[in-house]
Parts: C-alpha cells; sequence; structure tokens
C-alpha cells in the first residue's frame, strides 16, 4: 500500500527532472509540521506540462504509470489527493497551459483514466467525485 508518507517516492524515481523541483519545496517546506502535498502535485502538473512542451512521451508514461499505481494501490489519502490535487491541475489550463489536458489523456491508464473523466464531468456538470 502507498501512504502519504510514501507517495511521492515511486515518483522520484521515475522523473529525475522533477528531483530538483522536489527538493526545493522540501527546503520551503522543512519547518512545517507536515508537508502540503496538493502544493507539491501542482509543482508536479506544472513540470508534467514541461513535458507535453517537449514531447517527453517516455517520462510521461512513467509518470503516468506511478499515478495509475497511486489509483490502485494508494490509501484513501493517496486516492484523493491524486484525483482531487494531480488529475484537477492537469484539468487546469491556467495551471498547466492550453491545450495541455487534451495531450495528457492520451498517456492515462484504465484507472486514472476513469478519475479523470469523473473530475471532468465535476467540472463541466456539477457531478460530484467518488
Amino acid at each position: 500500500m502507498i501512504s502519504k508518507e510514501t507517495m511521492m517516492l515511486p515518483i522520484l524515481q521515475v522523473a529525475e527532472g522533477f528531483k530538483p523541483i522536489w527538493n526545493e519545496f522540501l527546503d520551503e517546506w522543512s519547518n512545517e509540521d507536515e508537508f502540503p502535498v496538493y502544493l507539491a502535485l501542482s509543482d508536479l502538473a506544472r513540470y508534467v506540462s514541461t513535458l507535453v512542451e517537449k514531447s517527453d512521451g517516455e517520462e510521461l508514461r512513467d509518470i503516468f504509470s506511478v499515478v495509475e499505481r497511486w489509483h490502485l494501490e494508494g490509501d484513501k489519502f493517496v486516492k484523493e489527493t491524486a484525483t482531487v490535487g494531480l488529475l484537477e491541475d492537469l484539468q487546469n489550463t491556467n495551471v498547466v497551459g492550453v491545450g495541455v489536458p487534451q495531450k495528457i489523456e492520451p498517456f492515462l491508464l484504465p484507472q486514472t483514466k476513469l478519475w479523470w473523466q469523473k473530475v471532468s464531468l465535476f467540472w463541466s456538470e456539477g457531478r460530484v467525485i467518488n
């Protein structure tokens, strides 16, 4: 089971370019009792958008393999955070840029795609994400 404490480890194993961003995040929040994981996931969403711009399909596949694991193997917090934290930001053009969400969709694996669609329906129709 992937927990809040171990959630970011698999991302750091597959996204070498995200490590400096993560380390800066850790430095910035080192005096806090708890790291604001949602903010870290916003940083990850912005990093993913740079990979989309560079057409780095290999690293995108690796990252979304981890996101799929979060949805399948994560505890309740990890699953919710992956959806409401990361997927929402990846659909938010104010975070990732215009056109990026559509370019991300081909990299989504089945469980992540299901939650992606639920987030999309929340924003377009007001459906509750459950």
